[in-house]
């Protein structure tokens, strides 16, 4: 576990093993490296004229015992032009020192990278940036390999240095805050990483178990297949018949605001792996699936971060967890379940889950009479192909709910973005045997599974983040991102008030 802190004192004493700044391409230095430059009797200056720097964006150099410095290294990050120079390009020169950081092994880092216009990033959002970089630095995939384990890092304190001492109480508090998201979203990448075999609906249920133990403001409780039965959740239960895994449904409070204060209700999806049920998927990147608890994942590292900081606000987590497998007691394609809202649903694809489960859920939300709802689910592929992995996508009954999640992304750096949601798209999902059917086609498929939560509804403040391209990452660098943790703690933090 990193200890950070933060230093308003000269640089050129910072006693740490490894001092990162940045260098523009500009012939004047300022900030940080003028203030080295000082201390070293112009040896940046000479090494840099020399070629020995680069200024290119992320190149990195590597400076040992730099003359009149008293860290034993000076890690000097490019940063190009200073005109190009925004909160997205900080970000990326913080996260090259500290890959540079953590392959040197230095135990302590001390960060003054300059960064862009304080109307860009305040003190206290410079604080939580920084211990969000580090955490997510030194995560490492849980390992289940046989072999010989690398390494821990060597890191273990970080101090944000250079800063004013009338910045230092905001960013204290965003460097506190950073460390308990970072947590957060450590937490779900190992829910998403681990396999379907491990990772199961009582898996799950101990894990929310597990934080009401940690949290005296967390309460848990976990219905398990007959109480689910008792709640009339048939579309759940249509799921996740097809697996010898027995279904769960997890209800997690957190009392932190006032008594009697109405709630805002997280509702996330957990389907602890997906085969598309009778509706197979095609076998390629099937083992994934194994991520398409990710919605659960959020809502419980969301709840153990929110209760961590005791934020003063009443949260529900709800979690419908279920597998969906294809063996003889599978729902069919064409089969009818009941909601626990009464409505009929044909199921015309098992493979379009995610959204079942979630309607029963979201109708158990009503119980609560919340402010806000907010579901979370690794929903549909769609939502891939119209954004990428850039943004989760948002919408809902209530645009000024998703403007609000919209900007809680934006101030995070965990974007979002809107989508519509109109009955056009409502109107997709009529069935001649139901009263909806589950799936309207291709055309615009992220939107109208969204539409098919929207029936269920109706008299809530709601939204719906898909985050089926945020939540992961494929490829060489295969596994989870720890998204929307930090999108969803900013926007609770946005409600106590208490942002600085």
């Amino acid at each position: 576990m990193i200890r950070f802190d933060t230093s308003s004192g000269r640089l050129a004493s910072q006693a740490a093993d490894c001092l990162a700044i940045g260098l523009f391409d500009e012939e004047r230095l300022e900030g940080p490296a003028r203030e080295l430059d000082v201390a070293s009797k112009g040896q940046l200056r000479r090494l840099r004229a020399d070629g020995d720097i680069s200024v290119k964006p992320g190149d990195v150099q590597l400076l040992l015992q730099l003359p009149g410095v008293r860290a034993r290294r000076v890690l000097v990050v490019g940063l190009g032009r200073r005109a190009d120079f925004n909160r997205r390009a900080w970000r990326k020169a913080v996260g090259v020192a500290l890959a540079a950081c953590l392959k040197g092994r230095s135990a302590h880092l001390a960060i003054a990278i300059e960064r862009p216009d304080a109307k860009l990033l305040g003190d206290y959002y410079l604080g939580r940036a920084v211990a969000d970089l580090s955490s997510a630095a030194v995560y490492r995939v849980n390992d289940f390999k046989s072999g010989r384990r690398p390494r821990p890092p060597a890191l273990k304190r970080v101090t944000l240095a250079g800063i004013s001492a009338a910045a230092r109480t905001a960013a204290a508090k965003g460097l506190a805050h950073g460390a308990d998201i970072g947590a957060g979203q450590s937490m779900l990448r190992d829910l998403g990483n681990l396999p379907g075999n491990v990772c199961t609906p009582r898996y799950l249920a101990d894990q929310a178990r597990a934080i009401a133990r940690a949290h005296a403001s967390v309460r848990v409780r976990v219905f398990d297949e007959s109480a689910i039965r008792r709640l009339k959740m048939g579309c759940l239960l249509a799921v996740s018949r097809g697996s010898a895994e027995p279904p769960r449904f997890i209800v997690l409070e957190h009392r932190g605001g006032r008594p009697g204060a109405k709630p805002v209700v997280l509702v996330g999806k957990g389907v602890t792996f997906d085969t598309g049920g009778i509706s197979l998927k095609d076998p390629a990147a099937m083992d994934e699936m194994k991520y398409d608890m990710c919605g659960a994942g959020s809502v419980l590292a969301t709840l153990r971060t929110i209760a961590a900081m005791k934020l003063p606000i009443n949260v529900v987590g709800l979690i419908p967890a279920v597998e969906n497998m294809p063996d003889g007691r599978a729902t069919k394609p064409g089969d009818i379940a009941t909601s626990a809202a009464g409505k009929t649903v044909e199921i015309l694809n098992t493979d379009a889950e995610g959204r079942l489960i979630l309607c029963d859920a979201l109708h158990y939300a009503r119980r609560f009479d919340p402010a806000a709802v907010v579901d979370i689910a690794t929903l549909t592929g769609a939502c891939v192909i119209a954004l990428g992995h850039h943004f989760t996508g948002v919408m809902g009954n209530d645009d000024a709910l998703a403007q609000e999640l919209v900007q809680a992304g934006t101030d995070a750096d965990d974007r979002a973005w809107q989508l519509p949601l109109t009955e056009d798209y409502a109107e997709q999902l009529r069935s001649n045997f139901a009263d909806m059917a589950n799936v309207a086609g291709r055309d615009g498929g992220a939107i109208t599974a969204g539409a098919f939560l929207g029936k269920f509804t109706q008299g809530m403040k709601w939204a719906h983040l898909d985050i089926a391209g945020s939540a992961w990452n494929s490829g060489a660098q295969k596994g989870g991102t720890g998204r929307p943790v930090a999108l969803l703690t900013q926007f609770l933090l946005q409600r106590t008030g208490r942002l600085p």
